[in-house]
């Protein structure tokens, strides 16, 4: 089962016409999976991505291995090419953080589990978009990528306990590990730029 036909059709479509195409995608994902929290998410992630939404490259930024043993285990007999339709690459280039994103996750996860390990790969992924971090993923609302990072790294997400942005907190927490501190605030209630770290991310 696959919806890279139906999407190839579409590239003229409307924001409507998107948003139904990716949630029959979605649906499709979903009736060759388990059901679980995780193969909803890891659903919504590919669901937005086969309709060029969000900014994940080609196989989700996973190695073509990873990508293919995470749909086999997730979304069972769901064969996808693992081209990006949007054509977004990743660029590590510019991302001089990566290794160190990776260990941040990797310290927090809940399991060493293959399927954390591609949460990884995604969300680091994911940072390099310009966009909130629930938009670059392709999840559908903030609140599913809290969820999901308090069910796959629940120390690490309990650590945000100002809700913070969530891009803006991982950066975060990089730079006090490095005991970097370049914000003059005394603290985050009195900063100007109050609102560029906290607050709604619609």
């Amino acid at each position: 089962m696959s919806c890279i036909p139906m999407l190839q059709a579409q590239e003229s479509a409307s924001i409507e016409d998107l948003q139904l195409l990716r949630r029959r995608c979605f649906d499709e994902l979903m009736a060759c999976a388990s059901r679980t929290r995780t193969d909803v998410w890891l659903a919504q992630i590919i669901a937005s991505w086969l309709t060029g939404m969000g900014e994940l490259p080609d196989f989700l930024g996973l190695t073509q291995a990873q990508f293919n043993d995470l749909l086999q285990r997730h979304f069972s007999g769901y064969c996808l090419s693992g081209k990006a339709l949007s054509g977004k690459t990743a660029d590590y280039s510019r991302m001089l953080e990566k290794q160190d994103l990776e260990q941040l996750l990797a310290r927090y996860a809940k399991d060493d589990q293959a399927t954390t390990a591609c949460l990884i790969g995604i969300l680091v992924a994911a940072c390099l978009g310009n966009n909130h971090l629930w938009q670059d993923l392709g999840l559908w609302s903030r609140q599913d990528l809290s969820h999901m990072l308090l069910e796959h790294f629940p120390e690490l997400s309990q650590r945000n306990g100002k809700d913070m942005k969530w891009k803006k907190f991982l950066y975060k927490q990089l730079c006090e590990e490095e005991g970097l501190y370049v914000c003059r605030a005394p603290s985050c209630e009195v900063c100007m730029d109050y609102r560029h770290c906290f607050g709604a991310e619609d």
